[in-house]
């Protein structure tokens, strides 16, 4: 359980750490607090739009994928199909019995 309580001090030491780090960067920044606000917008504009897009293509590849698969899946299961005897192509398997 020590271990535990070490991390979180080390998780709670590096937060505070960086909003101490982002607070003096903001303070000795060369331009006034309206550019500094106006920059801050246009960057996280920019990042909403990266993730946008990134979500985006994320959705595409896995529809694309998901096609994918189940197209191989398909040929799979009437391979499968043929090599049994059965027939292949759409609707359900008769089954591999003779008629008597």
């Amino acid at each position: 359980m020590a271990r535990d309580d070490g991390a979180g001090t080390v998780v709670i030491a590096f937060v505070l750490g960086a909003i101490t780090g982002a607070a003096v960067a903001l303070l000795m920044a060369p331009t006034s607090g309206e550019e500094t606000r106006r920059m801050l917008a246009d960057r996280a504009r920019e990042g909403r739009e990266r993730a946008s897009e990134a979500a985006r293509q994320a959705r595409e590849f896995a529809s694309r994928q998901r096609d994918t698969i189940s197209s191989a899946i398909d040929r799979g299961r009437d391979a499968y199909q043929q090599a049994r005897g059965g027939t292949a192509g759409p609707g359900p398997a008769t089954g591999g019995g003779e008629a008597l």
